[in-house]
């Protein structure tokens, strides 16, 4: 069997889709629009009660937490913030489940501030970039539907282009920059208080999984800045802002899965794409990189993992695998 749209060879195609494997034949379907919507539904079902869609939501506690009540950042990568970020990634659906919507209407009981901030503290002081993209593109793509999720992207664009928030020292508001989230454009106390491009790609993919109906003028302006950002420089240098080192991360070349608050090349490329810039020529030198670490047989390698630290496994590293081969799959396919 063999697609000619996105040039999938059909061992590798057989490789994605063996029913041995549910959750990877599930999410391959679906991201890449593979087969009939029969057998897209068929497979949804079948992951949702087994493989690591169920492993995960299996670890959730009944009220509707992972680990521990709380702001459900430690302990990484099994607390709730993290099982909601995986599940998404897995390709998870709230309609399939009712637990993973009680999952996450519990996560922003505890980590949302009143102002829209998700926080790893559950207060507008422990707001970062990487933290309010990866939740806020999770629920969009488990469809899990919340009007806080409104104003979590509310804060997310008015932190980065600097409207209406007031300087880290103002303690009159609480609509202000803290330690964490610094300043507009991506800066970040991590990276050394300048802008950073790990968190950038969170913010970003999470604009462009957001509908255009709604995406006010406040968004577009942010979507504006972040694509100047990520342009700023060719993304397949990821010479972006380095606060501690004098070189980019080794990490950014190094494919994975899931992907949590530590980005890749990879993930630049599928928010652009998503975003419409998958033609710009600024960006072909992402994409190229991308095709030019396909293996022979079609496959990606898992050069970056969480092995042992989160609730499944998802492969060897330095191996052929499913999960990194349907994410660079699913970029070239809007390329």
């Amino acid at each position: 069997m063999a697609n000619s749209i996105i040039e999938i060879p059909d061992q590798t195609l057989d490789w994605l889709l063996n029913p041995e494997d549910p959750g990877a034949r599930y999410l391959a379907l679906d991201r890449l629009s593979l087969n009939s919507e029969d057998e897209l539904n068929s497979a949804r079902e079948i992951a949702h009660t087994e493989g690591p869609i169920a492993k995960v939501l299996n670890e959730m506690h009944p009220e509707g937490y992972w680990e521990n009540d709380g702001p459900g950042y430690l302990p990484k990568y099994r607390s709730s913030a993290w099982s909601i970020i995986l599940l998404s990634q897995l390709g998870a659906k709230a309609d399939m489940d009712p637990r993973i919507s009680t999952g996450c209407s519990h996560y922003l009981d505890k980590a949302m501030s009143e102002n829209g901030q998700i926080s790893s503290k559950g207060t507008p002081s422990g707001t970062v970039d990487c933290l309010q993209g990866n939740i806020l593109a999770a629920m969009l793509d488990l469809g899990y539907s919340d009007t806080r999720l409104e104003q979590g992207f509310e804060w997310m664009a008015r932190s980065l282009t600097g409207d209406g928030v007031a300087e880290m020292g103002d303690r009159k508001t609480s609509l202000r920059y803290y330690s964490g989230k610094i300043g507009p454009g991506f800066k970040c106390g991590a990276n050394n208080k300048l802008p950073c491009a790990w968190g950038a790609s969170k913010v970003m993919l999470a604009f462009s999984k957001l509908p255009k109906k709604d995406k006010t003028p406040l968004i577009h302006k942010a979507i504006d800045q972040g694509v100047d950002f990520f342009f700023s420089c060719d993304p397949a240098t990821a010479d972006y802002p380095n606060g501690w080192n004098p070189k980019p991360s080794g990490n950014w070349w190094k494919f994975g899965f899931p992907v949590f608050y530590v980005a890749d090349i990879l993930q630049i490329c599928e928010s652009l794409t998503l975003l419409g810039f998958e033609k710009d020529p600024r960006l072909e030198n992402g994409i190229s990189l991308i095709r030019d670490k396909k293996l022979p047989d079609g496959k990606w390698l898992m050069e970056y993992d969480y092995k042992g630290k989160t609730w499944v496994e998802f492969g060897k590293k330095n191996k052929p695998n499913k999960w990194v081969t349907i994410r660079a799959y699913q970029v070239l396919m809007q390329s």
